[in-house]
């Protein structure tokens, strides 16, 4: 079976305005498998590396992940900003972005055996009214740039009204990656695709592929 890797199978004290601009998380400064947790709250991912301070938080299961073409353990490829992506190994991908964000949500995906889904909430951890829901559908394989099951990624997002604090990227653990995560728009930012790497293809994959690669 073969997943994203090659191994198978703050709640604020008081209201700050909501983001004023878009802003774009492509995890890069990660490293391989790495908790993403404050790298852009200010503090640290789990192995100490730091990042641009946006005041937004990762909790959960929410892990960094370099494509193996870059020296990491991910089996993917076509990714809009090389070579990190986010994903996740039990539970879901949790964000929490204090401040809050309008307009919209939107990001890169590739889920190739298992659809996925993503909800938008106005509350911190989840809480309050849910704004948005991603459905996910199955995407096309092409064998990444030069290797990698989970490729390309393609670009979705909502536009929603209200205040969004929290995000929970759902789906099956280690079978979709996220990149280019950008609040405030409804459009991913990035490179986009061509459209011919934007079709979604809903069965007929003889294998099942993991996005982190088993370990020799």
């Amino acid at each position: 079976m073969k997943t994203l890797s090659f191994r198978c199978a703050l709640f604020a004290a008081f209201s700050v305005a909501a983001l004023a601009a878009p802003v774009v998380l492509t995890f890069e400064g990660l490293r391989d498998q790495e908790a993403v947790n404050g790298f852009y709250n200010g503090g640290t991912g789990g192995a100490g590396s730091t990042g641009t301070n946006y005041g937004i938080e990762f909790v959960s299961g929410s892990l960094a992940i370099i494509d193996s073409d870059a020296g990491g353990t991910g089996n993917f490829g076509g990714e809009p900003s090389p070579s990190t992506i986010l994903f996740f190994l039990s539970g879901t991908a949790v964000m929490n972005y204090a401040a809050g964000f309008d307009t919209g949500f939107s990001f890169f995906y590739s889920a190739i055996n298992n659809p996925a889904v993503v909800n938008v909430y106005s509350g911190l951890n989840l809480t309050g009214s849910l704004l948005a829901t991603i459905n996910l559908p199955i995407t096309a394989s092409d064998g990444g740039d030069p290797t990698g099951s989970f490729s390309p990624f393609v670009p979705i997002g909502v536009a929603f009204a209200g205040t969004a604090m929290s995000v929970d990227f759902g789906g099956t653990a280690n079978q979709v990656g996220f990149d280019n995560v950008t609040f405030g728009s409804a459009t991913a930012g990035g490179d986009v695709p061509e459209p011919a790497t934007m079709l979604l293809l809903t069965g007929g994959l003889g294998a099942i592929f993991a996005l982190r690669r088993r370990s020799a």
